[in-house]
């Protein structure tokens, strides 16, 4: 059972590599395709009696590592500098005023059809408007620079902006002075924790000297997500600065601290560190969409109710 199990992954992230390639050409995401064929899959594995195990538990793992890698890999990529700060700010209200408007209509239609309260139809309502940036900076790889850049910007913020409001609203039974408090207090924790982490982070892939060292700063990336997760921190906060400061160390040559890092020296790291990046997240996108669309049920999309 494990060779044609080996077999199946490897023809299917094979052609997942073909879609990947040829999406500049048909104008068709990528991220389509591999829903479909993880669907076409599901369908097969039904006609020809094949038992496959429950994979849903598998399916959260490979979300959460995938936006990782994803949002790093896309703010790897993105310029930062004086003159983008007009161009970030508009970014952020494309992100935010939509986000906020469809969230509070939806949640309206909600209590008004569904007979709930404002806050219910509102948690319920905000995963709604979020534009996923693991779909669109994924579905962005062929357009121009410009376009891509925007993406990028538009669809982290509308995640982290989207997973702020998110916690807020259910972490939260009383909404006033005191939760506002904390939520301050949170964003300033996980800015403290991106400024020390992107540092240390930084000076350990200048320093290590042994052959395995992009994988360990990698994992790290993920343990400090999961842990700022666990204590309903906006990690993805740090994920983009990070990705960001270490995407643009030549606008930063000149502070003496980072010329302590060797910039030279940090930036061939980086230029292979991205490389390594972008391999892992086409692996993990690739299988997270795959299982995504072999997990769909096709009787509950064609359900009017649903």
């Amino acid at each position: 059972m494990t060779i044609p199990v080996i077999i199946t992954i490897s023809i299917l992230l094979l052609l997942a590599y073909v879609f990947d390639i040829t999406s500049s050409k048909t104008k068709v995401p990528s991220v389509i395709l591999l829903l479909f064929l993880g669907w076409v899959v599901k369908q097969a594995s039904g006609i020809f009696s094949i038992v496959v195990p429950d994979l849903s538990p598998i399916l959260p793992f490979l979300g959460a590592i995938g936006l990782i890698l994803i949002v790093l890999e896309g703010s790897l990529e993105l310029e930062f500098n004086k003159s983008k700060l007009r161009y970030i700010g508009k970014s952020s209200l494309i992100a935010l005023i939509p986000m906020l408007l469809f969230s509070f209509s939806l949640a309206g239609a909600f209590m008004f059809f569904g007979n709930v309260g404002f806050k219910i139809g509102l948690a319920n309502a905000i995963p709604f408007a979020i534009v996923s940036s693991a779909i669109a900076i994924s579905s962005a790889q062929h357009l121009i620079p410009k376009n891509k850049e925007f993406i990028t910007y538009e669809s982290s913020l509308s995640d982290i902006f989207g997973v702020i409001l998110f916690n807020f609203i259910t972490l939260n039974d009383n909404i006033g002075t005191q939760s506002f408090g904390f939520f301050i207090l949170e964003l300033i924790l996980i800015l403290l924790v991106t400024f020390i982490t992107t540092l240390g982070l930084a000076f350990l892939l200048s320093k290590i000297k042994h052959h395995v060292k992009y994988v360990p700063i990698i994992l790290i990336i993920v343990l400090i997500y999961a842990i700022s997760e666990v204590y309903h921190l906006p990690a993805l906060i740090f994920i983009l600065l990070f990705g960001l400061f270490l995407g643009n160390l030549d606008e930063l040559r000149k502070n003496p601290f980072i010329y302590q890092l060797r910039p030279g020296v940090l930036d061939r790291e980086v230029r292979k560190f991205k490389e390594l990046t972008g391999e892992i997240a086409f692996l993990i996108r690739s299988l997270f969409f795959l299982l995504f669309g072999y997990l769909i049920e096709t009787s509950e999309l064609m359900n009017s109710s649903t």
